[in-house]
């Protein structure tokens, strides 16, 4: 079976497993993987992209050891220190994203979970913009628990992020102070509250091609509904700083087959765009529905998230946000 025939065969319903030979995916002429993955894409996705914005709530401090990650206490890095910003910062800027027409806003924190008093600063820093803005809400908080989810899922946030990072395999050489097990068993919490589901990870830290596609089908298992797809970005200071970035071909590919591998997922692209041409145009055409845009808390995030929009509406790619849509019908069905 050749690339395009297993595209039409994932349209018509046919799904990716781990008992598939998955070599496919490797030895196949990418310019004929990404032009199956954008039209499963077109297909199964349509043509709205799903742009998300971050307000990092808490910076630096964290007591993991992810190897990756400039906010690690054991990695020495200049990454900026600060405790759980105001509310009034958080809502302003969820406010600023919402009029730029950002589909969803996520505060994010370092750290392995918030202590009471900042989850309840959260919690109500949630019911403030659920009550002010339209604009659909995720968070980003690492390892809660059920009465947590339950809480924030009050507050009004829809979505929770939490990414496994790699495989199962690769997982004990780039973090040894909490486990893959555990993050699984934090987005199983996530699907039972009912919560949308975000969860992918990082390529290009030393891993195989052969832990890439085990994400993937990991992904696919867990029934994630969005999947961040991030390129390491070396930094200094970390053990990873060294890490030879990416090719633009092997972004394309990796998330070419995550497509096929989770083919009604949002594929979005995250960290690492500047390793991509044109803005990522071409990561567009090969199976992305989705991105980060912005650049968190500053005023440089507008002009970000304008080129954004710009480059996709000249793809064709709808990018009004659910709930503007909703208003749309809403006033349209009453008239």
């Amino acid at each position: 079976m050749n690339i395009s025939t297993l595209a039409k065969d994932i349209i018509e319903g046919r799904r990716i497993s781990r008992q598939d030979d998955l070599d496919i995916f490797l030895s196949c002429d990418l310019k004929k993987l990404c032009e199956g993955a954008d039209h499963i894409r077109s297909c199964l996705i349509g043509e709205r992209v799903d742009l998300c914005s971050i307000i990092n709530g808490r910076s630096g401090g964290c007591p993991e050891d992810c190897k990756y990650c400039a906010q690690s206490v054991y990695n020495h890095t200049d990454c900026e220190i600060y405790e759980f910003v105001p509310e009034e910062t958080i809502v302003n800027s969820c406010k600023m994203y919402e009029s730029e027409g950002v589909n969803r806003c996520s505060i994010v924190t370092s750290g392995r979970m918030l202590n009471d008093r900042e989850f309840e600063k959260a919690v109500h820093a949630y019911e403030t913009m659920h009550a002010t803005c339209k604009i659909n809400l995720c968070a980003s908080m690492g390892f809660l628990t059920a009465k947590q989810l339950h809480q924030l899922h009050q507050a009004g946030v829809t979505s929770y992020h939490h990414n496994i990072e790699t495989s199962q395999r690769y997982f004990p050489y780039i973090c040894t102070t909490h486990t893959y097990d555990q993050k699984v068993d934090t987005l199983k919490l996530v699907k039972a509250e009912g919560m949308r589901v975000c969860s992918g990870g990082i390529i290009g830290m030393g891993e195989l091609w052969e832990d890439r596609l085990d994400m993937a089908i990991s992904l696919a298992e867990l029934d994630i509904d969005s999947i961040p797809i991030n390129a390491l970005m070396p930094i200094p200071g970390t053990p990873f700083e060294h890490e030879k970035p990416l090719t633009e071909d092997d972004i394309l590919r990796t998330i070419g087959f995550f497509r096929y591998i989770n083919p009604t997922a949002d594929i979005r692209l995250a960290a690492g765009r500047a390793l991509l041409t044109n803005d990522g145009k071409r990561a567009f055409q090969s199976g992305a529905s989705a991105s980060i845009t912005g650049n968190m808390l500053t005023t440089a995030a507008c002009a970000t998230i304008r080129s954004d929009k710009q480059m996709l509406q000249r793809l064709g790619r709808n990018i009004t946000p659910d709930y503007r849509t909703k208003c749309l019908w809403h006033r349209s069905s009453k008239s």
